[in-house]
């Protein structure tokens, strides 16, 4: 038992947003029944309603796909299932989706060109006319435990250590095998793999020999490979049954192995007072995916209902004594055998309408529990029911006490009087069919019986008040479990105060450079993305997201950039090319651009006259930018202003200095691959200009120990340059026209599905006006530097995090472009996902 009494508080959830469907007069969006949704790990939320329309009276079951950032641009499917839609799954990577029907065909959707507003179903499988009741992708093997103990520890590895976990199913050398299992009505299990060259094997067995109904089951897996699956008739008095389940594959065939665990009778039916109370059990679900031990049901009558936690423990089996004397060694070794045992037990409640359980995968020892509960860090802890009358409770996992409390719009709240005498509202009453929680257990989504979807936010101290300290800790533990797992923090935004902006983007710094060099190598781009969005949130700190996203692009370049350079002789053992371009710009600190290229060999930086020419554009922002940085530099005393923190970046001033270098050097090939700079006189060399200039700063803030200010003449050297060359307008990124700037007053946002609302209650944007493009004036792709003109004719993407814009299609032949390309196909660069975008988005 948990020694914590938790009492529900009402400060620890509420609403964010909710969005409904507009009323149409021929056809409507209905909820379907059962109504399910899932939410992915990058925050996206697959739901069902079926389509009726009025005329032909038919049902068309629907699958919709939202980012929570972007609720309203609502992608629509017709599943093309013929039955309704009993199961949606996500799978660990967050970009595909399984659903399953009544009629025993499954689905798998995936993105259509890497969009989030496009999929199609690629592969399937089915088990005719069987309806399936539960479904889940395979194990990959990969599990991480949180140590809620160890968030104090300067090591990720610590604090989020890697479980032993084997996959359901490897390949050969250990790789795991992609594929899904499920449970059908009838008491069949079914298992598809996917074989890497798009085949898919099935195999379907009967859980036991004895086939029987089979209204409610679950999924879960064990830590050695094997599949738990539980079942349940429907029935309170039939017993739950529990079956391992071991899939192989051989001779090209994929072979299912079952065999009987455990099973229990839940204690209400067990319980003399309570015995024919509730007659039906109406949720089965294992606490986790991989947690085959414990296990949540709900048994309910008409108007209540009763929720057990059960573990399944390892017990020893006391031997008669008559044994114990003819066999000696029985009696010092008790046999052992599994049992489930009841970890705890609510009250009656009402009547509940949806569950939805933690996907943190929290550690649950005693020592961690007990940090838990004295920091108030609840994520992860907690597991919602939704009820009939509209409300949503938090209760713990293990003790099952309250933690949180919803009072929806039609719930009363609670009188003193008892619940006897308070008159039962007429009609149906609003409440969630479906509910999920995201992956940091801080935003809830449920899905109620009119089909709008509502947003919650549950605080991650569930509503106790804490010092600034604690709570900026609570959130920065979980921004580095995501920045660590690649996860999509759009959840964590909800509860960013503008006030705590500043600090957390500190301390994830401070964190961020207390990890060993190779990880910090692989979590560059994440941090500097984590940043952006953080500092998006504060009205102080707005200008700093350009720089952010201009630095992801710098570092882009310049690893595209650099990848082209070829070494002259294929064999030589020494550095690449790109590393001894930095070695020697980092050693020769000369202000000279020419005597800095002579110590580099001239024949590594050999291109084709076309790869130089497509480069262009890309160069021309090098180009652009350094002269913007430099131009700067008088008024740096003011941090509003896009591009102030690279003046005291000497690795960023460092990287354009050596691909200034590089571009000296081709320009030299070609000079018509340069940036192209307005002076005010012809016999200007502007490059070596900037060069001297940027190398100066450089050296000012080349350590970080001690950065000193650059001098007079330096500044002075700056102001003239307005003089001597035209100062370019950069374009920064658009600003984002998602909906996290909008909630952080805590007012209730309300949304409509198809309908991108307008600049409601916007502060930052007044400041932004300043760096971004007003409505008529020419775009441009921010990834490949191109204008697109005021009213673009191609079709374009945008980023769900940044709101960066691209092409869809690439108007380039040539091959080094295409590389540069490839860096953001799948992902934009700040890791975002892309969405198509309307044609009209002028």
């Amino acid at each position: 038992a948990v020694p914590c009494p938790l009492r529900g508080r009402a400060g620890g959830m509420d609403l964010a947003y909710v969005c409904e469907w507009e009323k149409k007069p021929k056809s409507n969006h209905c909820p379907s029944i059962p109504l399910v949704c899932a939410w992915s790990c990058r925050n996206l939320i697959a739901f069902t309603t079926d389509l009726r329309n009025e005329e032909e009276k038919d049902l068309t079951h629907m699958v919709h796909i939202i980012d929570t950032e972007h609720p309203w641009d609502v992608y629509s499917v017709n599943s093309g299932h013929t039955e309704v839609i009993t199961c949606l799954e996500w799978d660990q990577s967050g970009s595909r989706l399984l659903s399953a029907d009544a009629d025993g065909h499954i689905k798998c959707w995936s993105m259509t060109d890497h969009l989030a507003n496009s999929w199609e179903n690629t592969v399937g499988s089915m088990v005719e006319g069987d309806p399936v009741v539960a479904l889940s992708w395979l194990h990959n093997g990969v599990k991480l435990a949180l140590h809620v103990e160890k968030s104090g520890a300067s090591n990720f590895g610590e604090k989020f250590s890697r479980v032993k976990f084997s996959p359901s199913l490897t390949l050969f050398g250990g790789k795991p095998m992609e594929g899904w299992i499920a449970v059908t009505i009838s008491g069949l299990v079914t298992v598809s793999l996917l074989k890497p060259n798009g085949q898919v094997l099935t195999a379907t067995e009967s859980l036991c020999r004895l086939r029987c109904r089979v209204a409610l089951a679950d999924v879960a897996f064990t830590g050695g490979g094997n599949i738990v699956v539980a079942t349940s008739d429907g029935s309170s008095t039939s017993p739950v049954q529990f079956y391992k389940v071991c899939v192989s594959v051989v001779n090209e065939k994929c072979k299912i192995d079952t065999e009987i665990l455990p099973s229990l009778f839940m204690r209400c039916t067990t319980d003399p007072a309570r015995k024919d109370k509730y007659p039906a059990i109406t949720h089965l679900k294992f606490l986790a995916r991989d947690m085959s031990e414990q296990v949540l049901l709900c048994a309910s009558n008409q108007n209540n209902s009763i929720v057990e936690c059960w573990s399944l423990r390892k017990e020893g089996l006391p031997v008669n004594n008559i044994f114990q004397q003819i066999s000696p060694v029985v009696g010092d070794k008790q046999p052992m055998i599994l049992k489930w045992r009841i970890l705890s037990a609510t009250n009656d409640l009402d009547r509940v309408s949806a569950v939805a359980l933690p996907k943190l995968p929290i550690s649950l020892t005693n020592t961690d529990l007990k940090v838990a509960n004295d920091t108030k860090f609840f994520p992860g802890l907690g597991l919602a029911l939704a009820f009939h009358d509209g409300s949503v409770h938090i209760v713990h996992r293990l003790s099952l006490q309250m933690m949180a409390v919803f009072y929806g719009s039609s719930s009363q709240r609670p009188v003193d009087e008892p619940a006897l005498k308070r008159p039962r509202t007429a009609g149906p009453l609003v409440h969630f069919k479906a509910m999920q929680l995201s992956w940091t257990s801080l935003a809830l989504a449920g899905v109620d019986s009119h089909g709008k979807l509502s947003m919650l936010r549950i605080s991650p101290s569930m509503g106790h008040v804490l010092d600034m300290n604690m709570s900026l800790r609570h959130l920065l533990f979980l921004l580095e479990y995501c920045m660590v797992t690649g996860y999509d923090w759009w959840d964590i935004l909800l509860h960013v105060q503008p006030s705590m902006v500043q600090n957390l983007v500190e301390k994830l710094h401070e964190e961020y450079m207390r990890q060993n060099a190779a990880l910090q190598q692989v979590l560059s781009t994440r941090i500097v993305a984590m940043k952006a969005s953080l500092c998006k949130l504060s009205s102080s700190t707005i200008a700093r997201v350009c720089d952010y996203h201009a630095k992801l692009f710098l570092i882009a370049i310049s690893c595209t950039l650099k990848s082209l350079l070829r070494p002259h002789f294929l064999n030589t053992p020494d550095k690449s090319p790109g590393d001894r371009l930095t070695e020697i710009c980092s050693k020769i600190t000369d202000v000279d651009i020419d005597k800095v290229m002579i110590n580099l060999k001239t024949e590594e930086f050999v291109l084709e006259m076309t790869t130089l020419q497509s480069l262009q554009q890309l160069i021309q922002w090098v180009g652009d930018f350094v002269l913007y940085l430099l131009a700067s530099l008088p008024n740096q005393g003011s941090p509003v202003r896009p591009g102030h923190s690279f003046l005291r970046d000497g690795a960023s001033l460092g990287m354009f200095r050596e691909l200034m270098v590089v571009i000296r050097i081709w320009g030299l090939l070609k000079p018509s691959c340069l940036p192209v700079y307005t002076a005010t006189s012809d016999t200007q060399d502007s490059m070596s200009l900037l060069f001297r200039l940027l190398t100066k700063l450089w050296l000012c803030c080349r350590e970080e120990n001690h950065i000193t200010e650059p001098d007079d003449a330096l500044i002075d050297e700056c102001c003239l340059l307005p003089s001597q060359l035209l100062i370019p307008n950069i374009d920064w990124l658009p600003i984002n026209d998602g909906i996290i700037s909008k909630l952080q007053n805590k007012q209730l946002v309300r949304l409509q599905f198809g309908k991108a609302p307008g600049l409601i209650g916007h502060t930052v944007s007044s400041q932004f006006d300043a760096f971004v493009r007003a409505p008529g004036q020419p775009k441009i792709d921010h990834l490949r530097r191109l204008h697109l003109g005021a009213y673009p004719t191609e079709e374009c993407k945008s980023c769900t995090r940044c709101g960066c814009v691209t092409m869809l299609k690439s108007p380039n032949k040539v091959t080094a472009v295409k590389q540069w390309e490839q860096r953001w196909i799948k992902n934009c660069l700040c890791g975002g996902l892309w969405r198509r975008m309307p044609l009209s988005y002028s």
